[in-house]
């Protein structure tokens, strides 16, 4: 019969170390006495071990961004460039975090490494927050002994992905928040203040105009069946989200519509190509051969039809053909990104150039996000004035009708 495998927790450990520094930390055991002996296997000897309290619900702290995991490379980087030992790095970085939840993470990740793991193969243990390509750079730097390095280089990496996530996220969120409010408010129109107008109708004794007519047979309807509307736009949003959770084929077809959108593909198509250069760049640069590199960018690329070019291009290269050919062909790339990217590989540089084809495509979707919220503002402005004034302009025709009967 298999045995029920063991609860681990968290516990706050204080101690010295071999040179009688004082040393405090996070580690992961089953219980106390077995957390003391890991640390004397460790060099430390214990003064204190206790186990870290959980708040209600279970949880503890706020939740774990991708760019507080940014901001911890960072500073993480900085800590080594400074000439400060991997595992001291940890310590001061941790002292420095507001997030508990994060804090806990970066020390959890230091008794990995102080009992004599390798920093990617901590960093794996949590595949939450640190993906395959993360560890993969990390392990990268330290076969290489460029560790300060690499992390910078991972840093500037996720700072700049996250911010053009950010940037197309409110392209798509701001149009999307405010005719999500727009519905809201015509259906408490509907349901609440049409109504009240009814009753003052049904006293003038007179035909009301068709418009008219039409609104009020809008609301009768509405407060009938408003519960069933409200669950079945619920219920559209929660398959939605499922579909786009569970079928990969429904994910690809929702990737391939979005990039038809105008406007909106426009910025989808340049934010691919941007994520498509910066990975393959960031990963060139650590060494990582290209038919590798582009197995990497395959999965970060966000989109079907760039992930399907990508794997063709990688299976291009693999047989001798240059990068610069193969994304030609492929038909999704620009000739500009093209063109750099031959660039590089005849000079030689072809991280650097990448680079730049990143940036150049990185700055044009901050152009387009900043041109869309500016066309946006005035037709979002049309749609609420149709609604919400097209209601009150049947309300308000039969009072019309009988100023003029007067």
């Amino acid at each position: 019969m298999a045995t029920k495998a063991k609860k681990t927790a968290l516990f706050n450990y204080e101690g010295t170390d071999r040179k009688g520094n004082k040393t405090t930390g996070v580690m992961n055991g089953t219980n106390a006495a077995l957390v003391k002996a890991q640390l004397r296997k460790q060099g430390i000897t214990p003064t204190k071990v206790k186990k870290e309290a959980i708040s209600l619900g279970g949880k503890k702290g706020k939740k774990i961004t991708p760019f507080d995991i940014a901001i911890f490379t960072r500073q993480l980087a900085t800590m080594m460039k400074a000439g400060v030992p991997l595992i001291q790095s940890f310590e001061i970085v941790a002292d420095g975090l507001e997030n508990p939840t994060l804090r806990d993470l970066v020390l959890d990740i230091k008794a990995e490494v102080a009992a004599g793991n390798g920093f990617a193969d901590a960093l794996s243990k949590h595949p939450k927050y640190f993906d395959d390509l993360f560890c993969n750079l990390v392990g990268s730097g330290e076969k290489s002994g460029a560790l300060e390095t690499m992390l910078d280089k991972v840093a500037t990496y996720m700072e700049k992905t996250e911010i053009l996530k950010k940037k197309v996220k409110k392209a798509l969120t701001y149009p999307i928040s405010v005719v999500c409010v727009a519905f809201i408010v015509t259906v408490i129109l509907l349901i609440k203040v049409v109504p009240q107008f009814q009753n003052m109708f049904n006293s003038f004794g007179s035909e009301l105009p068709a418009f008219t007519q039409w609104v009020v047979g809008l609301s009768h309807w509405m407060q009938e069946y408003w519960l069933i509307v409200i669950a079945s736009v619920a219920a559209v949003v929660f398959s939605y989200k499922k579909a786009i959770e569970r079928s990969e084929k429904f994910r690809d077809k929702i990737d391939l519509l979005s990039l038809k959108i105008p406007v909106v593909g426009a910025i989808l198509n340049k934010s691919a190509i941007a994520r498509f250069a910066r990975v393959l760049s960031t990963t060139f640069a650590a060494g990582v051969p290209l038919v590798d590199a582009l197995d990497s960018v395959a999965g970060a690329v966000g989109n079907k039809l760039y992930r399907d070019a990508v794997i063709k291009i990688r299976d291009d290269v693999a047989s001798g053909t240059q990068l610069q050919y193969s994304m030609k062909t492929s038909g999704v790339f620009p000739s500009m990104a093209v063109q750099m990217v031959a660039i590089g590989e005849e000079s030689g540089a072809l991280d650097a150039m990448l680079d730049k084809v990143a940036q150049h495509f990185e700055d044009e979707v901050d152009d387009l996000v900043d041109n869309m919220a500016s066309l946006m503002e005035p037709m979002i402005m049309s749609i609420l004035g149709v609604l919400v004034g097209g209601l009150i302009i049947a309300m308000y025709l039969p009072i019309f009708q009988m100023g003029n009967a007067i």
